[in-house]
């Protein structure tokens, strides 16, 4: 397998990460424009690593990843196009080498003639666990690359108070259960509804 140590993802600096925040960008923006370089450091050690190992293209190695996500289940062709934002022609090619190769099945979704399903089959996920490893730590030490304490400390402010949010919009136990046993007095004084037609 090829050594990520081989392929480095020679990238400048992030202009946005330099500094200690004395800049005209909030820290939200600051944080974003790491994005960018953090993903193109992956990518670019990624597509060696996985033409090696599940030798497939990176493209399609990004549709082996959104599958391997739906654990026991699979993805329509249009789900993973809009997820990937690919082309539907472009994305029916990719599905193809990769049934070709063993790695998805195809089937049409019941009910809907035109559906088309995607799973993973069970060689693609003895070969994804295999790489596990050598795609963690591809993914490490391209991030290790571009972003130090600074560059962190940057991205995280892109929700800077996302726990505050959360713990705001969190209801309480004692409303938690409030909410839940009015909700079951009112399903039992409720008349059952008409079932939905066709």
């Amino acid at each position: 397998m090829a050594d990520p140590a081989d392929h480095p993802a020679d990238l400048p600096a992030c202009p946005s990460a330099q500094g200690s925040g004395g800049g005209l960008l909030p820290p939200e923006l600051r944080g974003w424009m790491l994005l960018p370089a953090a993903t193109g450091a992956v990518e670019q050690r990624l597509r060696s690593v996985v033409k090696d190992r599940p030798d497939v293209s990176h493209d399609e190695f990004l549709v082996l990843c959104l599958l391997a996500e739906q654990p026991g289940q699979g993805l329509r062709m249009t789900r993973v196009a809009e997820l990937l934002g690919r082309p539907k022609t472009r994305l029916t090619y990719q599905i193809a080498c990769l049934q070709h190769a063993g790695l998805v099945t195809r089937q049409s979704v019941c009910g809907d003639k035109r559906g088309v399903e995607v799973a993973l089959t069970d060689k693609a996920r003895r070969l994804l666990r295999e790489a596990s490893g050598a795609l963690a730590e591809t993914v490490t030490a391209a991030l290790d690359h571009v972003m130090g304490p600074e560059q962190c400390a940057a991205l995280s402010g892109l929700l800077p108070d996302a726990e505050a949010r959360t713990e705001a919009h969190a209801p309480t136990g004692a409303e938690a259960h409030a909410g839940a046993s009015a909700g079951s007095g009112a399903r039992a004084g409720a008349d059952p509804e008409p079932a939905a037609s066709d």
